[in-house]
Order: structure tokens, then sequence, then C-alpha cells
């Protein structure tokens, strides 16, 4: 039987009773969810309904103390008090059940109707918030007539049940909703392969026939050219501060096997602190010291009144000053730091007491490049895994990387350069309780050679090298509050607002401003590109806020709106310019879910690029491979209706690689180059371009990933984005960015 679930981005069945998963001489409970959303097609008229299937898993304990509970759902399975109501027996409740810091007390919060009608007659009653958080599974199973699920998550203790379903239950569920909606609303057509170049120039994995380690050498050398070309003849200066000594050696292993430094070349100083490697132009030097203070939790306070974005930058510019006094001056070589933190975690009792954000604050301001390693205790990864993760992410902030060569073919330019746009915005709920916008540019010029990454400065209008960036990211302040007043909670508040009048929408104004700026900098940056084709990439998700011009209402093929003035030809913006766009499903399921299948009812995955038989269509799939990583599961297992041969396969994770939504919203067509007056030059293919994108999520380091390579570098960016907040010990809040 399935239950609907009202939720504010659309509406969910839910199989109600749940199934059981005995395992652990525990039963674990789990139900099928489809989750049905309305959305936008670029330059579609009709709106599309997405249905999405997952697996809703069920708390049947909770391995938290009550004061850890923020926020978890509860959905109620109650008879209603209309009982001849048209939802009668057919719906679900949604409730969330948390911890209240006034009354110190498990309460239902965020108007959850629960406590409006606590009884639902003389007899019965909704489950109280205490006896639901000590027995979980007494309700599922319900007294009576009233039952309740909390809906699981990770942080609330481990489930035997996996996450996902198979493609053969999505394939059926499928053709279970395709039948049910008929002929109200019809299945978009199947899509098919527009490329069978999947892939760019990888280096081929080690297999049958192949030389152990001969993959591991070249991808070395790789490595070690891309980090000589960023250094500029400059030594790296690394500062390794750890907690145990397992990590320290586990890093100092990596490092030299990664870039191909032979083990000779390694010279150690007497007191087993320093170590430095110089080959063919490489000169590191690494420094590991126990960390000590610098590791430990923010000092943070509780006391009442005052912003609770100054009462967190006071911590920072404490644990700032602790740097200073730990950090050698750079002697005019590059500056990384790796440090060994506990997992976030650790620090959930206490809000605001993880010290990475500032410590990155802090080594930026010694001019210090930053990244983090968790401890052995807190994660289940294997540590040489981890220690080669935290090398390879420092060569990524060092520009030391390129994208691979494409396999797309000869309609893209040789001398084609990348461009990424991604916006960073952070809420007064940010990093740092401190609310910012900013624009983030990336640039990649693969004809360059290798380690040529580049950051747009808007304060310079110029472009400069990638770590350089990230230090610039980490100067921005947090624009000045003007207007309100402070409260006992740490916001900021309308007077009408405090004195009980009606509360002011938001401010249109400052919407405008910002995005009258982000506008602005993208024809800045536009106009630094004319000298070469370029391919612009956005995410529309990440982006459309601060620019409405790339919203699915008003996108037009080969034009770029700006503003309240009419859409241009993208030709205008540069000779050579090709725009992009990507989405993903957004946490929204804006992009649908997929599956696979042949003509002979096979059901499973598949890599590719993926379009409509339409030649004008622009608007293509792409899906990646499964990482090699990811175990294989048999064919056939069926979670939802286990059967004889799969009793186990509730407990199975199925994996289910992301469709990205490639749209190619400006390319030189034929209507394109005869209105900039070049008709008689062949016109590009969309599908080319799709697939170009597509190739760009594949590089020999990382598994497949979810962005093409230039907008996963530029949302990295963002991370160094940690605006302050102005303390007396800092002076007075800085301007806005």
């Amino acid at each position: 039987m399935a239950r609907v679930e009202s939720s504010g981005d659309g509406a969910r069945l839910v199989s109600w009773p749940p199934q059981r998963y005995e395992r652990r001489r525990q039963t674990w409970y789990y139900s099928a969810c489809l989750t049905i959303t309305v959305h936008t097609v670029p330059f579609a008229p009709r709106f599309r309904v997405h249905v999405s299937t997952q697996v809703r898993r069920w708390a049947t304990r909770l391995d938290v103390r009550p004061h850890q509970l923020g926020g978890a759902t509860v959905l109620l399975d109650a008879p209603l008090p209309w009982p001849e109501g048209p939802d009668r027996g057919h719906r679900l409740m949604v409730n969330t059940l948390g911890y209240d810091r006034r009354s110190k007390e498990l309460a239902w919060r965020r108007h959850s109707p629960a406590p409006l009608v606590p009884e639902l007659d003389i007899v019965r009653n909704y489950p109280r918030p205490e006896a639901l958080f000590s027995d979980p599974e007494r309700w599922i199973n319900g007294p009576g007539d009233v039952t309740a699920g909390i809906v699981y998550h990770p942080s609330i203790g481990p489930h035997e049940v996996g996450p996902g379903l198979m493609p053969r239950e999505r394939a059926d569920l499928d053709a279970w909703v395709e039948e049910g909606l008929r002929p109200l609303l019809t299945r978009v057509p199947d899509l098919t392969r527009v490329s069978r170049s999947n892939t760019p120039s990888l280096l081929p994995r080690s297999g049958a026939g192949r030389v152990p380690g001969v993959r591991d050498a070249q991808l070395a050398l790789q490595r070690r050219a891309a980090l000589t070309r960023a250094l500029h003849g400059r030594p790296l200066e690394i500062d390794v501060f750890w907690q145990s000594p397992e990590t320290r050696a586990a890093l100092l292993a990596e490092l030299p096997k990664l870039i191909g430094l032979p083990a000779g070349q390694q010279v150690s100083s007497a007191d087993g602190e320093t170590w430095q490697w110089q080959c063919e132009g490489v000169d590191i030097r690494v420094r590991a010291r126990p960390a000590g203070p610098l590791a430990d939790a923010l000092p943070t306070t509780r006391a009442r009144g005052g912003l609770r974005a100054v009462r967190l930058a006071e911590a920072i510019e404490g644990r700032c000053g602790l740097v200073a006094d730990r950090a050698d001056p750079l002697l005019g070589g590059a500056g990384v730091v790796i440090t060994e933190i506990a997992g976030k975690e650790r620090f959930a009792a206490v809000p605001d007491s993880d010290p990475k954000h500032a410590l990155r604050i802090a080594w930026a301001r010694q001019g210090r490049l930053t990244q983090f390693v968790n401890s052995p205790d807190d994660t289940d990864s294997a540590l040489e895994h981890r220690a080669k993760w935290t090398w390879l992410d420092v060569f990524r902030q060092m520009g030391a990387i390129s994208p691979p060569a494409h396999r797309v073919g000869a309609g893209i330019p040789g001398n084609l350069q990348y461009v990424a746009l991604w916006l960073v915005r952070h809420t007064r709920k940010g990093p740092t309780r401190c609310r910012v916008h900013r624009l983030v540019a990336v640039r990649v010029r693969p004809g360059d050679g290798p380690g040529v990454v580049e950051g747009w400065d808007a304060e310079r209008a110029e472009w400069v090298p990638y770590p350089e960036l990230l230090l610039l990211l980490s100067q921005v302040r947090e624009p000045a509050a003007s207007g309100g007043k402070e409260t006992g909670t740490g916001k900021l508040v309308d007077d009408s607002a405090a004195r009980g009048g009606p509360r002011p929408a938001a401010r249109p104004g400052v919407e405008q401003d910002r995005q009258r700026e982000t506008e602005r900098q993208i024809r800045t940056l536009l106009f630094q590109l004319r000298d070469r084709p370029t391919l612009l990439l956005a995410d529309a998700g990440n982006l459309r806020q601060c620019w409405p011009g790339l919203r699915n209402g008003a996108l037009d093929r080969d034009t770029l709106g700006f503003g309240a003035e009419p859409a241009q030809r993208h030709t205008l913006y540069g000779h050579d310019l090709r725009v992009l766009l990507v989405r993903d499903a957004n946490a929204r399921g804006e992009v649908a879910e997929w599956y696979a299948h042949d003509t002979e009812d096979g059901v499973g995955f598949a890599e590719g690029v993926w379009g409509t038989a339409d030649t004008e269509g622009r608007v293509f799939a792409s899906t990646a491979s499964k990482p090699h990583t990811v175990a294989k599961l048999p064919k056939g297992l069926m979670k939802l209706a286990p059967t004889a041969q799969g009793r186990t396969a509730p407990g199975k994770t199925a994996w289910n690689p992301g469709q990205l939504e490639i749209t190619v919203l400006g390319c030189l067509s034929e209507k394109a180059l005869t209105g900039s007056g070049r008709a008689g030059d062949p016109p590009d293919r969309p599908a080319e371009w799709a697939t170009l994108a597509h190739q760009l999520r594949y590089h020999d380091d990382y598994p497949p990933l979810a962005r093409p390579l230039p907008l996963h570098w530029a949302r990295l960016a963002g991370e160094y984005v940690l605006p302050v907040a102005g303390t007396k010990s800092a002076g007075s809040t800085s301007s806005a960015s």
C-alpha cells in the first residue's frame, strides 16, 4: 500500500507499512519511495514531471543523545480528525522531532502538526517526543492504529539496509508509473547516443598484458611536470602538523611515490623534522611537527548578546594569533600547510568549534595554502588512500593540473581555452556565520602546457595564477550590516518585527544590486577573453540567482541576456565564444533519474552522451561510468522483493551515476554565423561541444566527476571564501566585496 507524503518541493509516495530485513539479530525497516516533482526544460514550452525512486530507511534506534538531535523527519500514520475527507487512509503527516534548547527537552519543531491536535480522541494520542526517541521500533509497528517512523539519517547511527535501488527495480517502477499516468501524461522518448567518444586521452589502466607499475610511473611524470611548471623555479615549502605518527609516516611515504621522486634523493635533517627532495627542477622541503593546540577546538562562548558571527570571529582571531607565532617566514617559495584534525563529528556537540576554517584563514594570512586530513580514528578509509588524496588536492591548489587531451574531433579549435564560473553564496548559516556573494572564475589553457590554471582577480581585472586566486579569495570581508538591530539570538532583525509588527519581505534592492554587480563582472570578464576561442562553462542551478538570463524561461539559442536589456547574440561578447550550461539534480530532482536498456530487455547503466533525434537539439545528457572502486553487484538483485538467491540484497548499496544535463546555449550555428557576417564558415555541431563537456569530467587522477574539470576547480576555490565579521581586536568591518 502506498501513502502520500507532501513536501515543499513536490510529493512522495511511500510504501507503508515498511518492509523488514533481518540482519545481525535485529530487524531493520525500509520502504520504496517515489518522489514526484515538476520542472522546466531549456527551450521547451511545456513542463515535465520527474519521478525518482529510492529507498526510504527508518530508524530503529538512535545512537545519539537527545541534545544532539538537531531535527529528524517523522512521518505519522494516524486517523485524521475528519474521517470522511478525501485523504482518509492515504496520507502521512510530516513532522520534525528535535531538541529544544529553550525548554531543554525533545519537542515537535518547525510547525509540526502533531502538537496542534495532540489527542485523537479519548483513548488515542499521538506519540510523545521522548517516547518516540527512546523506542522508534515500537512506533513503526504501531500501538493500535497510530504508527510513526523516524526517517533515517547517517548521523543517528548505522543501518543495515543499503541506500539506492537496482536498475531493474527502477525500470519496473518506471513502467508502473507510466501505466498509471497514461493518457494524462506521456513518457518522454528515450534518448540515443550522439557520440562514441566517451572519454578523453586517459592512460590505460593495468590489466592483462600490461606491465605492472607502468601507469603509476607515467602519472608521476605528468604530475611532476605540472608541478614544475606551476612553481616557476620556486621551492615548495610544506609544513605538516600531525597528531598521530601513522598519519605523518603515510604522508611522507606517499609524496615521493606520487611525483616520482627517487628515494635516494631524499635528505632528512638531524632532528628528524625536515625532509628535502631535489629532482629535475623540483625543490620540495617538508617540515613535520606536532600540531599541538593548533588543531584544538575553537574556544567559542555561548554568552547571550552579541552577534554569533562576531563571537566566532573573535575565536578565529585568537587562532590566527596562535598560527602567527608558529609560522616561519616564506623565503621566496610557495607555501602549503597540511594539518591533521579530528572529524567534524567530534565538534558537532559545540557549534562553531571546528578549527578547520579558522586555520585556513590564519594560514592564508601567512601566504600559505591549506589542506586537511582526518585522524585515523575518525574515518573508515585506508590511511594510504587518504594520504594520496591529501597530496593530490595540494597539487590541485598549486594549479599543477591540466585536463587530458580531448578526443572529440577537428570541430574543436586547437587553441581553445576553458573558462568556468561559480557563484559562492554564504548565508548567516555559512562556515563563518557571515553573508557573502562572490563570483569565482577559473581559466584553463591546455595548449599552453600542464600547470596553467588561472583565476580572475576582479579588483585588478586581470588573470592571476590559481594559488594566488585562492589566497585573494580568503581576504573577502563581510559586507557591512545596515539597519535593523541586534537580538539576543545573535541575528539582525528589522525594528518593526522586533516590536511585533509585520515582518518585511526580502529587500529587493539588495538582490538587484547583487545581480547587477555579478552581471557586470561577467561582462568585464568576457571582454578579456576575446583573444582566442573560448568555451564558457556555467552551472545553471548555481548561477541563475544572480544571472536571471540563465533561467530556462529566459533561454534562447545563441543569445545572452543581461538585466532588463533585450538578449543579444552571444558572438557580440566574443567572436569565437561558445557557452555551455550544465545542470544536475540540484537536490530538487531538476534532472531526471535514468537507467539504460537494450533491445533484448536488458537493464543497467551505460556511459556516454545522449540526445534526441532532433538535429537542432541543444540539450544533452551526460552519464559517466562507475568508478573502479565501486563494487560490482550480481545482476538481478531485487531489494524491494528479495528472492531466495538474494536474501541479503536489501543490505547492498545500489550506486546510480547521476545524470548531468548539458545545454549548448551558444555556438557558431548557421544562424549565429550569418548574424555575425560569416555565412561561409562551417557551422558547429552542438553534439561535439556537449561531448567535449562530457569528456572534461574525466581525469587520470580522479574518478568521473560530477561536473567538467574547470567547473570542479572553480567550485573548490570557493572553499577559500571565508568572510570574517569585524571585531574590536580586528578593527572595524571592511567594506563590502
